[in-house]
């Protein structure tokens, strides 16, 4: 008894053996038919609530922008260009060409 029990823990058997398949179809069974909520944790849906809303890029030519720092500015001009009504600016980065000219703005919204 004890020397299966020992087989069974650290797992002796050849792979071509009846117990090898048993062993993957209780491991596909558990698989498949372990419910979602065992696995669920509370904390780590508030961690990731970023991911809930996708963030998306606005390029904006350099024109349009006299302060890149005045983000209720940026905010309304985006809100102007792409037609909706709510806008979070994240954050406004420089695309500087190679000749060191500003091209345009990539700015991160929500």
């Amino acid at each position: 008894m004890l020397s299966a029990l020992k087989k069974l823990f650290f797992w002796n058997y050849e792979r071509n053996t009846w117990q090898w398949d048993l062993l993957c179809v209780a491991i596909l069974i558990f698989i498949f038919l372990t419910p979602k909520s065992w696995f669920e944790n509370g904390e780590r849906r508030s961690d990731f609530r970023h991911q809930n809303q996708p963030a998306s890029v606005v390029m904006i030519g350099p024109e349009l922008i006299d302060n890149a720092q005045d983000k209720p500015r940026v905010e309304q001009l985006v809100r102007n260009l792409t037609g909706r009504s709510e806008v979070k600016v994240l954050d406004v980065r420089k695309v500087v060409g190679a000749d060191g000219r500003v091209r345009a703005y990539e700015v991160d919204i929500r």
